[in-house]
């Protein structure tokens, strides 16, 4: 496997048959093994094993019948899930056997391990279990026929949907035809589909063992499906901790399919991951984020005798833990709550700011608030070379951006005539540039992942309104909604998201720094001092304004008004556009 260095092969007798067994990092190290799925061999984990054996012993097999490993004979009734479950204990006995493994899986290999970790004979010798894209039968069995037994109309939709996604096992399930297929155009053209529509790098995998991998693979789906699926086991309950990551973009699995996952699993930590199917080629760094850290929390709490505890207990600690989440102007206000707020979820977060102060006290916060990881960098975001350089440091250290929120901004009010070019070029610059530099150079690096994302604007209600007072600040936020609804329309195809947030009049220190143009130095601290008032009357926390950015991700919101006035406003903008433009003729209070 020449994409894994150091890597040591053995063969496994088990059966009749003998199983390809490759094994990395150091052998006095807990184990963790890596089970693959359909119609995949082993090299579809080698970008998470690379990265886990830095600090474990990691062991990944090829399933019998496919990669290196020998084929049943006959096929028919040779990989049941009984039989699969003597091929893990033979691998496990082989690599670990004193100590339990930690098991990960993916599609069958989920499905496979689901077993592993739920039959009595297997008991003392797993540690942990993560399963990605791949229910267990017996659970899912139960599902089915509680939909049956009562079905209300989300409940037939629920499954239409998953029996629509489930096209693929009524092929499998045919004679003969399958096995052309892959050993004739599909296996052929398989390597290219999934780069085109799942964004799959080349590499090693697949590898030219697909077509009899795929043909062998077939029987996974004859033997077990129908079987477990007309009788579920009624003691299918996990007796170790379970992580349970579920891709938002899997096309072959509903997320409704876990819904009641936590009767069946005592000790279930859920996340979940803007991804498709095949994430253990296309997010490999975040799969061996989350199952080290699954690992790591199931071997000390197996010393101390507590319960696993890994998730962060935040309101969206399911969707953004372990994301990548770069906030600008994250020194204080709506930027730094915005950043508390994904840090809570259990994000990692960069903290922007051209405060290098205010943006390492924001990243020590965030730690402090439940983040893995956070970081502090000091960036002027209008400057362009200064953003380049930033996206590249990101993307090199910390990872491609989950999570986009371009928050930076600038107070200026006063008179048109009297908002010089300089004015408009400083208002403009970090407004609307620093958001254009931000959307460019993080979005690319997100549409290059192939993996979604989301970028969030903060413009403001008054991009909805005209004002005599806001020319410049008004027009460098009606700018920001317009782009984001243009951006929005241009990335929905590569599955990234686009939000725009207006939050209306919010408690933060904006007064504090706006410019009042045509004013003398005193008259423009009085005028700071009269909008910081009126701010703080309002009272309208950033905080709430956080949780609404973190809810237009989770949701996929277009534009988001937030306070009450912005509400109103915005609503005022589509049914009495004239009504606002009589409002902005009257003379500002302050």
């Amino acid at each position: 496997m020449r994409d894994l260095p150091g890597a040591r092969e053995r063969r496994v007798a088990t059966g009749g048959i003998e199983l390809c067994v490759v094994e990395l990092g150091d052998v006095e190290q807990p184990t963790i093994v890596l089970v693959h799925g359909y119609p995949d061999s082993k090299e579809v984990w080698t970008q998470v094993a690379v990265r886990l054996a830095e600090e474990w012993h990691v062991v990944l097999y090829d399933v019998r019948g496919h990669g290196a490993s020998t084929a049943p004979k006959p096929l028919r009734g040779g990989f049941t899930l009984e039989k699969l479950t003597d091929d893990f204990l033979a691998v496990a006995d082989a690599v670990s056997p004193d100590r339990p493994v930690h098991v990960v899986g993916h599609d069958w290999g989920s499905v496979q391990s689901w077993e592993f970790a739920t039959v009595s004979r297997t008991e003392g010798r797993i540690a942990s279990f993560t399963s990605m894209s791949g229910p267990s039968l017996d659970h899912f069995g139960h599902w089915i026929k509680r939909r049956m037994n009562r079905p209300t109309p989300r409940r037939v939709g629920q499954l239409l949907g998953q029996g629509a996604k489930s096209w693929y096992v009524y092929m499998l399930h045919t004679p003969v035809l399958p096995e052309l297929a892959w050993r004739g155009p599909l296996g052929k053209r398989w390597p290219a589909i999934l780069e085109r529509l799942e964004k799959v790098p080349p590499g090693d995998y697949p590898t030219s063992s697909l077509p009899n991998d795929a043909a062998h693979g077939a029987w996974l789906y004859r033997d077990n499906v129908r079987p477990r699926l007309r009788r579920p086991r009624n003691d299918a309950y996990a007796h170790v901790p379970v992580q349970l990551i579920t891709p938002t973009g899997d096309v072959f699995l509903s997320e409704r399919l876990y819904d009641e996952l936590e009767s069946w699993v005592p000790q279930l930590t859920r996340r979940a991951l803007p991804a498709k199917h095949w994430v253990p080629r296309t997010r490999p760094d975040q799969l061996a984020s989350w199952i080290g850290e699954f690992a790591a929390a199931t071997e000390s709490a197996g010393q101390t005798g507590t319960p696993v505890e890994v998730s962060p207990q935040g309101l969206h600690a399911e969707r953004f833990a372990g994301q990548l989440v770069l906030v600008t102007g994250a020194a204080g206000g709506i930027g730094r709550a915005t950043a508390l707020a994904f840090a809570e979820a259990g994000a990692r977060v960069v903290a922007v700011d051209r405060d290098a102060e205010g943006a390492e006290r924001t990243a020590e916060s965030a730690r402090l608030a439940g983040a893995p990881e956070a970081w502090g960098e000091a960036v002027d975001v209008s400057d362009e070379q200064a953003m380049e350089k930033l996206a590249a440091r990101v993307a090199d250290e910390y990872g491609t951006v989950d999570v986009l929120v371009n928050n930076a901004g600038i107070g200026l009010s006063g008179p048109f005539l009297e908002t010089t070019s300089e004015d408009w070029k400083n208002v403009l610059d970090v407004n609307l540039w620093g958001v254009i530099h931000g959307c460019r150079l993080f979005g690319r690096q997100m549409a290059e992942r192939g993996q979604g994302g989301h970028i969030v604007n903060i413009a403001s209600a008054a991009a909805f309104q005209p004002s005599r007072a806001l020319p410049a600040y008004s027009t460098s936020k009606a700018a920001v909604l317009m782009l984001s609804e243009c951006l929005r329309a241009e990335l929905a195809e590569k599955s990234i998201g686009v939000s725009a947030i207006c939050p209306g009049i919010v408690n933060t220190g904006i007064t504090s720094t706006a410019r009042f143009v045509g004013t003398d130095d005193a008259e423009e601290q009085r005028l700071r001092k009269r909008a910081g008032k009126l701010y703080g009357a309002r009272n309208y926390p950033p905080e709430k304004v956080a949780a609404a950015i973190l809810r237009a991700v989770v949701r996929n919101q277009a534009v988001v008004p937030v306070t009450p006035e912005s509400h109103a406003v915005r609503f005022l903008s589509r049914v009495g556009p004239g009504v606002l433009r009589g409002v902005a003729r009257l003379k500002p209070p302050l």
